[in-house]
Protein backbone atom coordinates (compact mmCIF):
# COMPACT_ATOMS: atom_id res chain seq x y z
CA UNK A 1 0.00 0.00 0.00
CA UNK A 2 2.84 2.05 -0.31
CA UNK A 3 1.41 4.16 -3.17
CA UNK A 4 -1.68 4.84 -2.19
CA UNK A 5 -0.66 6.13 0.98
CA UNK A 6 0.70 9.27 -1.22
CA UNK A 7 -2.08 10.09 -2.31
CA UNK A 8 -3.39 13.54 -1.69
CA UNK A 9 -7.04 14.68 -2.26
CA UNK A 10 -7.67 18.56 -2.67
CA UNK A 11 -11.55 18.68 -1.84
CA UNK A 12 -13.70 21.09 0.54
CA UNK A 13 -15.87 19.32 3.15
CA UNK A 14 -19.41 20.74 1.92
CA UNK A 15 -18.68 18.66 -1.60
CA UNK A 16 -21.11 15.84 -1.82
CA UNK A 17 -18.65 14.49 -4.90
CA UNK A 18 -15.74 15.26 -2.78
CA UNK A 19 -17.42 13.21 0.02
CA UNK A 20 -17.97 10.31 -2.65
CA UNK A 21 -14.35 10.23 -3.64
CA UNK A 22 -14.06 10.02 0.16
CA UNK A 23 -16.24 7.42 0.72
CA UNK A 24 -14.46 5.35 -1.75
CA UNK A 25 -11.62 5.59 0.31
CA UNK A 26 -12.64 4.79 3.58
CA UNK A 27 -14.26 1.38 2.05
CA UNK A 28 -11.16 0.62 0.88
CA UNK A 29 -9.19 1.29 3.41
CA UNK A 30 -6.48 3.85 1.31
CA UNK A 31 -4.72 6.36 3.20
CA UNK A 32 -4.56 9.65 2.10
CA UNK A 33 -3.61 13.27 2.70
CA UNK A 34 -6.42 15.40 2.38
CA UNK A 35 -5.79 19.03 1.38
CA UNK A 36 -9.09 21.60 2.38
CA UNK A 37 -10.11 23.75 -0.51
CA UNK A 38 -10.74 27.54 -0.83
CA UNK A 39 -13.32 27.76 -3.29
CA UNK A 40 -13.64 31.35 -3.22
CA UNK A 41 -9.76 31.65 -3.41
CA UNK A 42 -8.76 28.65 -5.00
CA UNK A 43 -4.98 27.63 -4.39
CA UNK A 44 -2.44 27.72 -7.52
CA UNK A 45 -1.99 23.73 -6.55
CA UNK A 46 -5.58 23.35 -7.98
CA UNK A 47 -5.88 25.62 -10.45
CA UNK A 48 -2.70 23.61 -12.26
CA UNK A 49 -4.02 20.29 -11.49
CA UNK A 50 -7.25 20.65 -12.88
CA UNK A 51 -6.75 23.89 -15.30
CA UNK A 52 -9.65 22.74 -17.35
CA UNK A 53 -12.70 22.99 -14.83
CA UNK A 54 -10.75 24.45 -12.01
CA UNK A 55 -12.94 22.54 -9.68
CA UNK A 56 -12.30 19.39 -6.45
CA UNK A 57 -12.07 16.72 -6.27
CA UNK A 58 -8.65 16.31 -7.31
CA UNK A 59 -6.46 13.19 -6.49
CA UNK A 60 -2.91 13.53 -6.67
CA UNK A 61 -1.12 10.12 -7.03
CA UNK A 62 2.20 9.26 -6.08
CA UNK A 63 4.34 11.75 -8.48
CA UNK A 64 1.85 14.74 -8.73
CA UNK A 65 -0.54 13.62 -11.50
CA UNK A 66 -3.79 14.80 -11.14
CA UNK A 67 -6.81 12.56 -11.35
CA UNK A 68 -10.41 14.67 -12.05
CA UNK A 69 -14.11 14.77 -11.81
CA UNK A 70 -15.76 12.11 -9.18
CA UNK A 71 -17.19 9.04 -10.81
CA UNK A 72 -13.50 8.71 -12.74
CA UNK A 73 -11.18 9.13 -9.55
CA UNK A 74 -13.93 6.26 -7.55
CA UNK A 75 -13.16 3.72 -10.77
CA UNK A 76 -9.91 4.43 -10.25
CA UNK A 77 -9.56 3.42 -6.59
CA UNK A 78 -11.11 0.59 -7.51
CA UNK A 79 -8.71 -0.68 -9.98
CA UNK A 80 -5.93 0.16 -7.90
CA UNK A 81 -7.41 -1.87 -4.89
CA UNK A 82 -10.09 -4.49 -6.43
CA UNK A 83 -9.59 -6.91 -3.74
CA UNK A 84 -11.23 -4.78 -1.11
CA UNK A 85 -14.91 -4.10 -1.04
CA UNK A 86 -14.93 -3.91 -5.34
CA UNK A 87 -17.33 -1.85 -6.30
CA UNK A 88 -17.98 -1.85 -10.28
CA UNK A 89 -19.10 -5.44 -11.23
CA UNK A 90 -17.14 -8.13 -13.29
CA UNK A 91 -19.19 -8.63 -15.76
CA UNK A 92 -18.90 -6.15 -18.46
CA UNK A 93 -22.83 -5.41 -19.29
CA UNK A 94 -23.44 -5.32 -15.67
CA UNK A 95 -20.75 -2.39 -15.44
CA UNK A 96 -22.06 -0.39 -18.16
CA UNK A 97 -25.41 -0.80 -16.37
CA UNK A 98 -24.03 0.78 -13.48
CA UNK A 99 -22.50 3.73 -15.26
CA UNK A 100 -25.77 4.65 -16.93
CA UNK A 101 -27.07 4.44 -13.15
CA UNK A 102 -24.36 6.57 -11.93
CA UNK A 103 -24.77 9.17 -14.94
CA UNK A 104 -28.70 9.37 -14.45
CA UNK A 105 -27.76 10.14 -10.90
CA UNK A 106 -25.27 13.01 -11.39
CA UNK A 107 -27.26 14.81 -14.17
CA UNK A 108 -30.80 14.08 -13.33
CA UNK A 109 -30.89 13.97 -9.53
CA UNK A 110 -27.94 16.28 -8.96
CA UNK A 111 -29.41 18.33 -11.47
CA UNK A 112 -32.84 19.24 -10.10
CA UNK A 113 -31.20 19.26 -6.38
CA UNK A 114 -29.24 22.45 -7.40
CA UNK A 115 -32.03 24.50 -9.19
CA UNK A 116 -34.48 23.53 -6.13
CA UNK A 117 -32.42 25.24 -3.88
CA UNK A 118 -31.85 28.36 -5.88
CA UNK A 119 -35.14 28.70 -7.35
CA UNK A 120 -37.69 31.52 -5.54
CA UNK A 121 -40.92 31.29 -7.20
CA UNK A 122 -43.23 29.04 -5.54
CA UNK A 123 -44.45 27.11 -8.74
CA UNK A 124 -40.95 26.57 -9.53
CA UNK A 125 -40.49 24.87 -6.72
CA UNK A 126 -43.19 22.81 -7.10
CA UNK A 127 -42.63 21.74 -10.70
CA UNK A 128 -39.29 20.90 -9.41
CA UNK A 129 -40.60 18.60 -6.36
CA UNK A 130 -42.57 16.65 -9.15
CA UNK A 131 -39.81 15.98 -10.93
CA UNK A 132 -37.81 14.65 -8.00
CA UNK A 133 -40.29 12.54 -7.30
CA UNK A 134 -40.08 11.35 -10.49
CA UNK A 135 -36.49 10.46 -10.63
CA UNK A 136 -36.86 8.46 -7.36
CA UNK A 137 -39.62 6.35 -7.98
CA UNK A 138 -37.22 5.34 -11.38
CA UNK A 139 -34.54 4.67 -8.99
CA UNK A 140 -36.78 2.71 -6.70
CA UNK A 141 -37.07 0.45 -9.48
CA UNK A 142 -33.74 0.42 -10.39
CA UNK A 143 -32.66 -0.41 -7.22
CA UNK A 144 -35.22 -2.88 -6.81
CA UNK A 145 -33.63 -4.69 -9.83
CA UNK A 146 -29.77 -4.52 -8.52
CA UNK A 147 -30.38 -5.46 -5.62
CA UNK A 148 -31.90 -8.46 -5.83
CA UNK A 149 -33.78 -7.94 -2.37
CA UNK A 150 -30.38 -7.30 -0.40
CA UNK A 151 -29.43 -3.88 1.14
CA UNK A 152 -27.41 -2.65 -1.19
CA UNK A 153 -27.18 -1.23 -4.84
CA UNK A 154 -24.45 -3.82 -5.04
CA UNK A 155 -26.21 -6.41 -3.46
CA UNK A 156 -24.58 -7.96 0.03
CA UNK A 157 -22.01 -4.76 0.19
CA UNK A 158 -21.79 -1.12 -0.97
CA UNK A 159 -20.87 -1.01 -4.69
CA UNK A 160 -20.72 2.06 -7.59
CA UNK A 161 -23.91 3.27 -7.54
CA UNK A 162 -24.08 3.01 -3.64
CA UNK A 163 -21.39 5.30 -3.61
CA UNK A 164 -22.72 7.97 -6.40
CA UNK A 165 -25.91 8.15 -4.89
CA UNK A 166 -25.06 7.58 -0.89
CA UNK A 167 -22.84 10.65 -1.21
CA UNK A 168 -25.44 13.13 -2.45
CA UNK A 169 -28.15 11.80 0.46
CA UNK A 170 -26.63 14.69 2.91
CA UNK A 171 -27.39 17.42 0.32
CA UNK A 172 -30.68 16.16 -0.48
CA UNK A 173 -31.80 15.91 2.74
CA UNK A 174 -30.80 19.13 3.58
CA UNK A 175 -32.21 20.79 0.80
CA UNK A 176 -35.45 18.85 1.60
CA UNK A 177 -35.38 20.49 5.06
CA UNK A 178 -35.38 23.69 3.21
CA UNK A 179 -38.64 23.16 1.04
CA UNK A 180 -40.52 20.61 3.33
CA UNK A 181 -39.90 17.72 1.23
CA UNK A 182 -38.88 14.12 1.28
CA UNK A 183 -37.19 12.91 -1.54
CA UNK A 184 -36.92 9.55 -0.06
CA UNK A 185 -40.62 9.47 1.58
CA UNK A 186 -41.57 5.98 2.54
CA UNK A 187 -45.14 5.91 0.98
CA UNK A 188 -43.76 6.65 -2.65
CA UNK A 189 -40.61 4.83 -2.73
CA UNK A 190 -40.39 2.65 0.24
CA UNK A 191 -37.59 0.21 -0.56
CA UNK A 192 -35.65 3.45 -2.15
CA UNK A 193 -36.00 4.91 1.89
CA UNK A 194 -34.97 2.30 3.51
CA UNK A 195 -31.79 2.23 1.44
CA UNK A 196 -31.00 5.99 2.06
CA UNK A 197 -31.59 4.82 5.73
CA UNK A 198 -28.99 1.97 5.55
CA UNK A 199 -26.17 3.65 3.38
CA UNK A 200 -26.43 6.84 5.80
CA UNK A 201 -25.44 5.10 8.91
CA UNK A 202 -22.44 3.26 7.65
CA UNK A 203 -19.59 4.10 8.82
CA UNK A 204 -17.34 4.60 5.58
CA UNK A 205 -20.05 7.66 4.66
CA UNK A 206 -20.52 8.46 8.34
CA UNK A 207 -17.16 9.83 8.52
CA UNK A 208 -16.83 11.19 4.83
CA UNK A 209 -20.21 13.69 5.27
CA UNK A 210 -20.80 17.18 6.27
CA UNK A 211 -22.51 17.92 9.49
CA UNK A 212 -25.36 20.43 9.25
CA UNK A 213 -23.34 23.74 10.12
CA UNK A 214 -20.96 22.59 7.81
CA UNK A 215 -23.65 22.65 4.85
CA UNK A 216 -25.46 25.64 6.41
CA UNK A 217 -22.37 27.91 6.13
CA UNK A 218 -21.34 26.58 3.13
CA UNK A 219 -25.19 27.66 1.60
CA UNK A 220 -24.95 30.96 3.19
CA UNK A 221 -21.36 31.48 1.49
CA UNK A 222 -23.09 30.89 -2.00
CA UNK A 223 -25.48 33.08 -1.38
CA UNK A 224 -28.59 31.16 -2.25
CA UNK A 225 -30.90 31.49 0.81
CA UNK A 226 -34.07 32.29 -0.80
CA UNK A 227 -36.72 34.97 -0.13
CA UNK A 228 -40.26 33.84 1.94
CA UNK A 229 -42.75 32.67 -0.88
CA UNK A 230 -44.82 36.08 -1.50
Amino acid sequence: MGKESELKLLGTAASPFVNRVQFALNLKSIKYEYIEENLACKSELLLTSNPVHKKVPVLLIADQTPICESQIIVEYLDEIQPDLNQLLPSDPLDRANCRFWATYIDTKVRSLNHPCRKTTRKEGQEAIKKQMMEAAQVLEEAFIKSSNGKAYFGGDQVGYLDVILGSLITWIKFIDGLNDFNTFDEARVPQLAKWAKHIASHEALKSATPGYETLTSFYDMLNIYRPPYK
